[in-house]
């Protein structure tokens, strides 16, 4: 049968379509990869219920952002009860170093004053009956009654002097210090409520696409339990395999550019890891066409606003400048 007389031409035209295709696909030497994306999964060290979700998938986020709150009851009143322990601590040093009273020390002081008043007496007396004792007026009795009287007297008058030095100087040095260590054992328990306190609330740790939200309002979260995935712009980064044989021209550092379907021009990026060991290894002893199915995973990093346009899961195409 003849062929139709547009046979040929229409051969000819699918020939230069598929020439003008393959002008915008990477050259052999490109190979296969896909991106990747790294997420950082925030989440509450302690379980709770979540009140707040300050976010929603597919919102980008800046560093400091709130992302979301889980209830506060318990860690508030846990706050709470450790301040007035700090309080009540402060306080018992500052009374144990202040002494006593003052009211107190008056008391001390005035019966002093009444101790020493009858002390200077007693002494009058005592050397008033040393220089008649010749006389027969007076006893050996009365003089010895006499030197007792003094010695009672100067005696309490040194024990009030003592007393008072004591109330004016307070607690003893091992009680002082031991109420300064309740107070940094008390203080260290604030700082350990306030800390589980703000740790209820959870901000983003850096800039980036809220990738994914795990948890709804009002559900129970439990500890440590991730409730927003993000993924910053940093963390993506494309994932290639190089056949064996060309691995030991690409090095850490190299540049390389990354071909997205639908986007014309291709994206320039940086090695920044080269495997090293294959992937997909035959399970038989290397030979030299064994070789040919060895393949090395290289990863491919971009600046910022470069990976921001670029989505985990996208196949692309790899060509590294040697």
């Amino acid at each position: 049968m003849t062929r139709p007389a547009t046979a040929v031409p229409l051969a000819g035209a699918l020939i230069g379509l598929t020439a003008l295709a393959g002008c915008d696909r990477p050259a052999e030497s490109g190979v296969q990869g896909y991106v990747e994306g790294e997420y950082v999964y925030v989440a509450a060290p302690s379980a709770g219920t979540l009140t707040t979700l300050s976010v929603r998938r597919g919102s980008e986020v800046t560093a400091g952002d709130p992302l979301f709150a889980l209830e506060v009851t318990a860690e508030t009143a846990a706050r709470n009860e450790a301040y007035r322990r700090v309080a009540q601590a402060r306080a018992n040093l500052a009374d144990l170093t202040k002494g006593r009273r003052p009211s107190e020390i008056a008391s001390l002081e005035a019966q002093l004053k009444l101790a020493q008043t009858a002390a200077a007496q007693s002494e009058r007396d005592y050397a008033r009956l040393q220089l008649v004792g010749a006389s027969a007026a007076t006893t050996k009795e009365d003089l010895e009654r006499a030197r007792a009287a003094r010695d009672q007297d100067r005696q309490k008058v040194a024990q009030l002097e003592a007393d008072l030095q004591t109330a004016r100087l307070g607690a003893r040095e091992d009680q002082v210090r031991a109420a300064e260590a309740t107070v940094r054992a008390q203080e260290a328990a604030l700082a350990r409520a306030e800390w589980d306190l703000a740790q209820r609330r959870q901000a983003a740790p850096q800039a980036g696409l809220v990738y994914d939200t795990l948890f709804w309002p009002g559900e129970w979260v439990p500890a440590g339990r991730p409730v927003v995935a993000l993924l910053p712009p940093a963390n993506i980064k494309v994932r290639a395999f190089v056949p064996e044989a060309r691995v030991g021209s690409i090095r850490v550092g190299g540049q390389a550019r990354v071909t997205v379907d639908g986007v014309a021009e291709p994206f320039p990026g940086t090695v920044s890891f080269v495997s090293p060991k294959a992937e997909y290894t035959p399970p038989v002893i290397y030979s030299r066409e064994s070789r040919d199915k060895l393949v090395i995973m290289v990863e491919v990093t971009f600046p910022p606003d470069t990976a921001a346009k670029l989505h985990p899961g996208q196949p692309v195409d790899v060509q590294f400048q040697d």
